[in-house]
């Protein structure tokens, strides 16, 4: 167990388990206001030393702060793990009761700070590099115009949910839902998956027709080009498609989907795309799909943002203008 989370070995003062019930000894009264936003950013950062390093505070401050707010709600809110926390069901109400009125009450004490002259807000947004590229920021271009300060990362799904859960983002794009109820997710966009190669690929091997006859059996020695080394998309479509595992070595790794598009125009083999990411390609005849089936592999993409947290104006803008666009994805 990290050096983080050991608040406490069985039988010591303030040590818990899961589901383990915690006495209420503190005395009755006003909940303190530091307290709870200690609190909220714990339940976002999914850790006590993540936490301290937001709110500037050091992790035994946040540490006792906790205790002592289990003490006085005679509940526990956190399982301690070997790494990081687990909230509880008692703490996840509790984030979705306070965490609007906390933020407003930041984002009052913000303004006041500023005075009249306060400085827009940026929203940060977060997703796969090749929706946001694609998608998203042609889509928010006319936002700029408005006043709208975005500031854009790209990584992996799980790592942004994260993120988003410590107030690192204020929106991401993800290509999973997330679990459990601090996160609010909407259906923004269904991928369908294509599996395409150059024309010239596409002739030694016979073509669609060949494919549809032969399955995979008919792309055997055609190199495979993927984004990352286990083949994530070309895996599930063979397995939905095919109905058979997919045993071939990636002859190209690309970390970004729209390398793995360049290097298949140019003829290094097959590969497995999103067809938002390919559509003028195939219609342009530069990219030929192998096989086009009854029931195509769909992911459904979403925009997430952490539940319970007050809009500002730029940010209901960004989600009002990706809703509106995605409908054309």
């Amino acid at each position: 167990m990290s050096h983080e989370e050991s608040n406490g070995s069985p039988g010591s003062p303030g040590s818990t388990s899961a589901g383990a019930s915690i006495p209420d000894t503190a005395p009755r009264g006003p909940l303190d206001l530091t307290v709870l936003r200690t609190f909220l950013a714990v339940h976002r950062a999914g850790s006590f030393t993540g936490a301290a390093r937001v709110l500037g505070l050091s992790q035994p401050t946040v540490t006792t702060q906790i205790r002592a707010l289990e003490r006085r709600l005679g509940r526990e809110l956190f399982e301690r793990l070997p790494r990081g926390v687990a909230a509880t069901p008692v703490a996840d109400d509790l984030a979705i009761r306070i965490a609007e009125p906390l933020d407003a009450l930041a984002e009052v004490a913000e303004r006041d700070r500023y005075g009249a002259d306060a400085p827009a807000e940026p929203v940060h947004l977060a997703g796969p590099a090749e929706v946001l590229c694609t998608l998203a920021l042609p889509a928010l271009a006319p936002l700029v115009e408005r006043g709208v300060l975005l500031r854009i990362s790209t990584g992996m799904t799980e790592d942004l949910l994260e993120g988003l859960r410590a107030g690192r983002y204020d929106l991401v794009l993800a290509t999973t839902r997330p679990r459990g109820r601090t996160l609010a997710a909407v259906p923004l966009l269904d991928e369908e998956f294509v599996l395409v190669a150059a024309p010239a690929w596409a002739e030694r091997i016979g073509g669609p027709a060949r494919v549809a006859a032969e399955g995979p059996a008919a792309l055997r020695g055609v190199p495979l080009v993927s984004y990352a080394e286990d083949l994530p998309i070309a895996r599930r479509y063979w397995r939905h498609v095919f109905g058979t595992r997919l045993t071939e070595r990636a002859a190209i790794t690309v970390p970004d989907l729209r390398g793995v598009l360049a290097a298949v125009l140019a003829g290094a083999g097959l590969t497995v795309l999103p067809r938002y990411l390919c559509a003028a390609e195939l219609a342009a005849g530069t990219l030929v799909a192998l096989l086009v089936p009854d029931d195509p592999p769909i992911n459904t993409g979403y925009l997430v943002r952490r539940a319970g947290t007050a809009d500002h104006p730029q940010l209901a803008m960004v989600q009002e203008y990706l809703v509106r666009a995605a409908r054309e994805w």
